[in-house]
């Protein structure tokens, strides 16, 4: 960045300083008038005495690049409403006709009553105040365009972040204190012949001080009176321009300590001032002198940063994370976030004010902040809990909150904290947690990605293990490794897919992603958006782990237990990712920000949304078919996430011993995801009483479903019903091709057609058959077309089917005819008979 402009720093003497300014006061006395122009053959009368003086003249500047003064930035809500202050100088810089013209006046009155005859440099004021200077009284000679020019450098300054520049404006005493007074009044007269008297005003009063952090003449009206700088009184302007001589000492804010005396004293002065030059008539002045300060202050607090943002202070600081680290400001970010603190922007977020309250309530309501009845004999904090809310197809946060208060931890507030546990640690949150069952939602893409179906058949059965010979992990082969899963929320021998994603069956979900490759389940992944909080894998959370997988920023460990959601990743990140199926296969980064407007009001240009095929729409498609069994009446979760009369899908999570647990659902317009646990520490949530509530157990059912059911009701009310699109039978029911007849074949070559054709052979028991050898396949089914993969029974033939052997009816020992079907002993037969 440019250094600010500032006076040469030529060695002269204290003789050859005194020599100019005693030059300059000799030709601004006779003249009364000096251009910038007319300045340099009149000084140069000393050259001949003072060559070094002369070339320190000459240097001196004229130029004055006036930068537009530091202004506060305002976060909004999605809806415009205010949702944080950023300031490094709280100011509104307004237009001079927004300012009350009796803080004009006053101002004049008390700072430089020939404000409007001189030329930028005050002859008569400043022969004064040197002669009184010289007698050893200090008296202030700077007319109010060389305090503007003073300011201008010194908030030129700041923004550089050059302190050398701002000591430099800010010289006052000895040699050097001259050099910047010759400084101010070569530039002031410069200014002055480039920019209207009423320009110059405009300028000073939106950049002076007044008062300790208040600067501009709107900032301190509306921090003093709790108006504006346009409804400003004689009393209330005399008051803010008797701050700027000494605001540390005139500040009426701080005059509490001694009864507003000297604040008082400091505004009646200024009122007689006004009074004698003819600003304010002589009632106006009796009037004002007898308003009681005390009686004028409404102070009026303009708070800084998200801590005022209540339950939105975490999205807060996440947005502003983002809007510093990911280059809509400047691709530096410490640029960013000085534009962010002095810009004066107008940045309106994606936060939906009736939402992030919704969302809050629903929380809360199960998991109360500072919960003192959870588990009373424990040193734990209690269950922490967080929502985030996407939308599908532009990824806008429009829902951030967690069960704890933003701020340092309390004896009345212990869970506070500022840590935001939606999110990832470069944006304020942590490490994640790991998500259990809802990582299978990404195993079901994957295996549908790699053409099966939702109705093949996988065996759910506890006691497997899954040897590390039979995994495919290509990126990773030393990832291997044995891997005995046991199911928790559902078990069965052989099932459908479909039947293993409703009840969660975990050994059913590990043979699925033991037959794909789990490196293009990363990949999958990663195309979703999805890695791990912390951003880092090896020798951190997995230290003994050899793989360190960095795809496109999105890191994710790859072993045979991922798919039971052993990697750690935050809300926000599974919010988003399951959104991806909500938007046709479409995954859009997290967004938080819509439009940004600078000071002027002209907008200022941003990324839009950051989205991208990331599976085909047909698997999106199958993955809702499945998701939206979870939470209907077949789902374990049903009732308790179902939205009545309105298309929904999600995932359970639940992790081993109850550490986490997790709800992540969607319908087509919103996409949310529940958490549950501790965010301190991997801690059991067995036992726990939470809001009164006694559970032996916290899985993702029991409590996240419930809460996201509750808000999602809510959130998605009086919105349009849309359905999912249909699923395509070759996700439901796989790829159907025609089943080669194997009749009268070996059973071993029949298996091997059926085989080589796509189909899985199951040889039954032998059936009867007349025209096939024994021993040969009699007869198989299903037949006709059948999805690839499917299981195909053969029956070996028994040959034909034997004859019923025939006898002859025996006599009866009475002579009489024997018994027919259907007669009684000893009487005719029924027809069938002899008769």
């Amino acid at each position: 960045m440019a250094r600010v402009p500032r006076a040469p720093r030529h060695s002269v003497n204290v003789f050859q300083a005194l020599a100019l300014f005693c030059a300059f006061l000799l030709v601004a006395g006779a003249a009364g008038v000096l251009s910038a122009g007319l300045l340099m053959p009149a000084v140069a009368v000393i050259g001949s005495s003072s060559s070094a003086a002369q070339e320190y003249f000459d240097d001196l500047p004229t130029d004055l690049e006036i930068v537009a003064p530091s202004e506060k930035t305002q976060l909004l809500y999605s809806d415009g409403t205010l949702l944080a202050t950023y300031f490094a100088e709280n100011r509104d810089v307004v237009a001079l006709a927004a300012i009350s013209p009796y803080l004009q006046n006053a101002v004049i009155a008390a700072e430089d009553q020939r404000f409007r005859e001189h030329a930028g440099v005050d002859p008569e004021g400043l022969i004064r105040a040197t002669l009184r200077t010289l007698t050893g009284k200090k008296q202030g000679a700077s007319t109010l365009t060389q305090q503007y020019v003073k300011n201008v450098l010194i908030e030129a300054g700041r923004q550089a972040g050059d302190d050398e520049a701002i000591e430099a404006a800010k010289e006052a005493d000895g040699v050097d204190g001259i050099g910047r007074k010759l400084r101010e009044m070569k530039v002031a007269m410069a200014l002055e012949e480039k920019y209207s008297k009423d320009q110059i005003l405009e300028g000073y009063l939106n950049i002076a001080q007044f008062g300790v952090g208040q600067y501009g003449a709107e900032a301190a009206s509306q921090y003093y009176f709790g108006h504006s700088a346009a409804e400003l009184t004689p009393a209330e302007a005399a008051l803010i321009a008797g701050v700027t001589k000494s605001p540390g000492r005139f500040d009426p804010s701080l005059g509490a300590s001694d009864g507003y005396v000297t604040a008082t004293n400091r505004r009646d002065t200024v009122l007689f001032q006004m009074l004698e030059q003819g600003y304010i008539t002589q009632e106006e002045h009796d009037t004002a002198v007898a308003t009681p300060v005390a009686d004028m202050m409404h102070i009026t607090v303009v708070p800084r940063g998200c801590a005022s943002a209540g339950i939105s202070a975490f999205f807060c600081e996440y947005v502003t994370k983002a809007l510093i680290n990911d280059g809509y400001l400047n691709p530096d970010p410490d640029v960013a976030r000085q534009i962010l603190n002095r810009g004066g922007l107008s940045i309106t977020t994606t936060i939906d004010p009736v939402r992030q309250q919704q969302a809050y309530d629903s929380l809360v309501e199960r998991i109360p902040e500072n919960d003192s009845t959870y588990r009373p004999k424990s040193t734990e904090k209690g269950v922490s809990g967080a929502i985030s809310t996407v939308v599908p197809g532009s990824g806008d946060v429009v829902a951030m909150v967690q069960n704890a208060s933003y701020g340092d931890p309390t004896p009345e507030n212990p869970r506070a904290t500022k840590v935001n546990w939606n999110v990832d640690l470069a944006y304020g949150g942590g490490q994640g947690f790991q998500t259990g069952s809802t990582f299978k939602a990404f195993v079901l893409a994957q295996w549908l990605i790699d053409g099966h179906s939702l109705t093949d058949n996988i065996n759910g059965s506890n006691g497997q293990v899954f040897p590390a010979n039979s995994w495919n992990i290509s990126c990773s082969p030393s990832s291997v490794a044995n891997y005995p899963p046991k199911n928790l929320e559902g078990t069965g021998g052989n099932m459908t897919v479909l039947k293993a994603t409703e009840t969660s069956v975990n050994t059913a979900y590990v043979g699925m992603s033991n037959q794909m490759d789990l490196c293009a389940l990363r990949d999958t992944t990663s195309r979703m958006g999805v890695h791990v909080g912390d951003g880092t894998i090896s020798g951190t959370r997995y230290p003994n782990n050899p793989l360190y997988v960095v795809q496109d920023g999105a890191d994710i460990l790859v072993t045979p237990s991922m798919a039971l959601g052993v990697n750690p990743i935050a809300p926000l990140t599974m919010s988003a990712a399951f959104a991806t199926y909500a938007a046709n296969g479409v995954f859009c980064e997290p967004r938080s920000v819509t439009s940004i407007v600078d000071a002027t009001g002209a907008p200022i240009e941003i990324p839009g949304p950051q989205c991208s095929q990331a599976i085909p729409a047909e698997i999106a498609a199958g993955v809702n078919y499945a998701l939206q069994r979870v939470v209907s009446e077949r789902g374990a979760t049903a009732v308790k996430s179902a939205l009545p009369g309105r298309p929904s899908a999600g995932k359970t999570g639940t992790t081993n011993g109850d550490t986490h647990a997790w709800f992540v659902g969607y319908t087509p317009q919103l996409s949310t995801a529940v958490w549950t646990g501790h965010h301190e520490a991997d801690i059991s949530m067995f036992n726990s009483t939470i809001a009164g509530k006694f559970y032996s157990q916290v899985y993702g059912g029991v409590l996240p479903a419930p809460i996201w059911g509750s808000y999602m009701a809510k959130a998605t009310e009086g919105m349009e019903v849309i359905p999912f699109p249909e699923a395509q039978e070759k996700q439901i029911y796989g790829e159907r091709i025609q089943v080669p007849s194997v009749a009268g074949q070996s059973i071993q070559q029949a298996t091997v057609n059926l085989t080589a054709a796509g189909f899985t052979v199951a040889v039954g028991e032998g059936r009867y058959s007349p025209n096939v050898a024994v021993g040969n396949v009699g007869q198989q089914t299903p037949g006709g077309r059948v999805t690839r993969g499917s299981v195909i029974t053969i029956y070996p033939s028994l040959g034909p089917e034997p004859v019923p052997e025939v006898t002859t009816d025996p006599v009866a020992p009475d002579g009489g005819q024997p018994a027919q079907p259907g007669g009684q002993p000893g009487q005719p037969g029924q027809p069938g008979g002899n008769g």
